[in-house]
C-alpha cells in the first residue's frame, strides 16, 4: 500500500517536548490488511477499539459508516476520559468501562462499551499492546479477532485499507453507491494528487496544528501553531469559495474531506476554548460552515461520533476538570450542524 500517513519528525523529540512542544509519536502497528498474508480481507473477521472524543479515532469511524462496514466490521468504545492517578493497572489509559460516570452528565454514555474482541475482557487499551509485547497503548486499534492480532493502530493507514478492501469486507452499500475516499486507476491520477497535498496541508496545519497550538507549553510555538491554524482555514475557505465546490476535490467526498472533519466538528464547541484556537469559529467561514453542514448531512456521518464525549474527554483533562455547557448561540451544537444557513 502507498504509504498514506504524514509523520512528525521524532529528531530531537525528548528535547522538543521539555521545551513545551507538542510532539506526535509515530504507530508501530502497520501491516496492510488484504495485501499481509496473515490478514485477509474478510467479513466478520476484524474489529476496532476507539474513543470518540478522539479525532484520530473520528477519522476510522467515518470510514467504517460512510463505506457501510457497520455490519461487518465490530466495534468497542472506550470511555472519553482516561484512567486517573489512582487506576490499579496504570493511569492515564484508554479505559472499557461502560459503568463509569460522566461529571458531564451524571451518567453512564451508552455509547461507551465493554471490550469484547480479545476473549480477555480488558479493561485498557493498553493490556491488548501488553499482550503483543508491546509499550504502545493508542487507539485507534484495527484488531484481527480471528489470530487475536493487532493488524494496525495508525488511522490514516486503516482508512484506506478499509476503503481499498471494503467489498471484500462485507460492505452493505452497493459498489457503484459507495463513496470511493481515494480512487485509484491512471484516470484518477489528478484527484489522488489533489487528495495527497490536501491531507498533507490539512495534517500539518489544522489536525496536528490544533494539538500543537492546544497542548504546547511554549507561548511561542503556541503562536506559530494558532497563526498556522487559522491560515490553513482561510486557504480552505478560498478553496471552496472559488468554484463554490461542495467538497475540497470538487463534486465528490473523499478522504481529504473525511480527514478535515474531525477537526473543524470539534472546533467550535470544543477546540475554540481548550485548544485555545479562539481567532474565529467555523461559523465565521461561510463556505467551511457549509460544507461542514454539508457533511454531517451525509449518511452515517452523524452517528460516527458523539460531541458529549469530545467535551467529556478534553475538558476532563484540563486543571480542574469542569466541562464548559456552552456553546448555545446561535444554537446549541451538534444541532447547529443541520443548519448550514447559520454561517455568516
Amino acid at each position: 500500500m502507498t504509504k498514506t500517513s504524514i509523520e512528525e519528525a521524532q529528531t530531537n523529540a525528548a528535547a522538543r517536548r521539555a521545551k513545551g512542544e507538542f510532539v506526535r509519536g509515530v504507530s508501530g502497528f502497520r501491516s496492510v490488511l488484504g495485501e499481509d498474508p496473515d490478514f485477509p480481507a474478510e467479513p466478520d473477521r476484524y474489529h476496532l477499539f476507539v474513543a470518540f472524543n478522539c479525532p484520530w479515532c473520528h477519522r476510522v469511524t467515518l470510514a467504517r459508516n460512510v463505506l457501510g462496514l457497520q455490519d461487518s466490521i465490530t466495534m468497542d468504545v472506550a470511555f472519553p476520559s482516561r484512567t486517573g492517578e489512582d487506576d490499579p493497572i496504570a493511569p492515564n489509559r484508554w479505559e472499557f468501562n461502560p459503568t463509569r460516570i460522566a461529571s458531564l452528565t451524571g451518567t453512564t454514555l451508552p455509547e461507551c462499551t465493554a471490550e469484547t474482541a480479545t476473549g480477555q475482557n480488558f479493561r485498557l487499551a493498553k493490556q491488548i499492546y501488553d499482550a503483543e509485547g508491546s509499550d504502545e497503548a493508542s487507539v485507534p486499534i484495527l484488531y484481527d479477532k480471528k489470530t487475536k492480532r493487532i493488524v494496525a493502530n495508525e488511522s490514516a493507514e486503516i482508512i484506506r485499507m478499509l476503503n481499498a478492501q471494503a467489498h471484500a469486507l462485507g460492505s452493505t452499500i452497493a459498489d457503484n453507491c459507495r463513496p470511493n475516499l481515494y480512487p485509484v486507476g491512471d484516470e484518477h491520477v489528478q484527484r489522488r494528487q489533489d487528495i495527497d497535498a490536501l491531507n498533507a496541508q490539512i495534517y500539518v496545519g489544522i489536525n496536528n496544528g490544533a494539538y500543537k497550538a492546544g497542548f504546547s507549553s511554549d507561548q511561542a510555538i503556541y503562536a506559530a501553531a494558532f497563526t498556522a491554524y487559522f491560515d490553513t482555514l482561510s486557504a480552505l475557505e478560498a478553496r471552496l469559495a472559488a468554484d463554490n465546490r461542495p467538497f475540497l476535490t470538487g463534486d465528490t467526498f473523499t478522504e481529504a474531506d473525511l480527514r478535515l472533519f474531525p477537526t473543524l466538528y470539534r472546533h467550535d464547541p470544543v477546540y475554540y476554548v481548550r485548544m485555545k484556537l479562539n481567532g474565529a469559529r467555523i461559523l465565521d467561514y461561510p463556505h467551511l460552515w457549509r460544507w461542514l453542514c454539508r457533511v454531517y448531512a451525509l449518511p452515517g456521518i452523524a452517528d460516527s461520533n458523539a460531541l458529549v464525549h469530545c467535551r467529556q474527554g478534553y475538558f476532563g483533562r484540563s486543571w480542574n476538570n469542569v466541562v464548559p455547557l456552552g456553546p448555545f448561540h446561535p444554537m446549541p451544537y451538534p444541532d447547529a450542524y443541520l443548519h448550514p444557513e447559520l454561517g455568516s
